[in-house]
């Protein structure tokens, strides 16, 4: 048996990403950067604005947004499906007004496309 441990998305730019799904997804925020890893990115010529792996932690499943130049080809072979606190119209509107777009709504749930084109789903509260 195994146990999840992270769920991995990639980005052509994972800093960006990494603040949308901080700011999308209730208790989550971007892992801080300590003194020892900034001097680590910047011999390497990064900064946590440029840096290739973003960690967004939370109550559950650690994030880490990589980078990945090509972007997303098709559909994803990952997607999360989010739960809303509220109305399942409430949260919608207010991934879309941290970037996100719809992609299409149905019955029970409506798919998203995260600021750079990863799919998601809201479902319907409860």
């Amino acid at each position: 048996m195994a146990r999840l441990r992270d769920i991995v998305i990639d980005a052509r730019h994972p800093a960006a990403l990494a603040r949308f799904w901080a700011a999308a997804l209730a208790g989550y925020a971007i892992r801080p950067y300590d003194e020892a890893e900034i001097a680590r990115l910047a011999e390497i010529g990064l900064t946590p604005e440029t840096d290739t792996a973003v960690a967004i932690d939370g109550p559950g499943p650690t994030i880490f947004v990589q980078q990945w130049a090509e972007g997303p080809q098709g559909r994803s072979a990952l997607h999360l499906d989010l739960a809303p606190v509220g109305s399942r119209s409430e949260e919608v509107a207010r991934l879309c007004a941290l970037g996100a777009t719809v992609r299409d709504e149905r019955p029970d749930h409506t798919v998203l496309l995260d600021p750079e084109g990863h799919a998601f789903c809201v479902l319907d509260a409860g």
